[in-house]
């Protein structure tokens, strides 16, 4: 069984380049356009759910919240892919409940070693 990676970010095209990077390495992908839907998604599915890959900036609520609310229920790694750098983000990322945190524009090949 291939490990199910859901990736929620409001952007298609990040989404887009994401799953076929990561369905190229084996990964199984769900996505979600926005923080709402990944949570009705992990209501559902999370005993399925190896890794969610997490954008900060999103209409609605933000990633951040959304890992709050997510490690309310779930223990699943959040690995954060944002364009937010500075040390006061990754540390509200790391707060939050986030396992890692990954600055946009980010090299695939890390992306790839540190979902593995």
């Amino acid at each position: 069984m291939r490990d199910k990676i859901l990736i929620v970010d409001d952007d298609r095209e990040i989404r887009d380049v994401l799953r076929i990077l990561l369905t190229g390495e084996g990964f199984e992908v769900a996505e979600a356009a926005g923080g709402e839907e990944a949570l009705e998604y992990l209501e559902n599915h999370a005993q399925d759910v190896d890794l969610v890959i997490l954008d900060v900036m999103m209409e609605g609520i933000s990633g951040y919240h959304v890992c709050l609310r997510l490690r309310e229920k779930w223990n699943v790694p959040v690995l954060f892919l944002t364009a937010k750098s500075q040390e006061s983000d990754l540390t509200m990322g790391y707060s939050s409940g986030g396992d890692d945190y990954l600055v946009k524009p980010f090299s695939p090949r890390e992306l790839v070693a540190r979902a593995r």
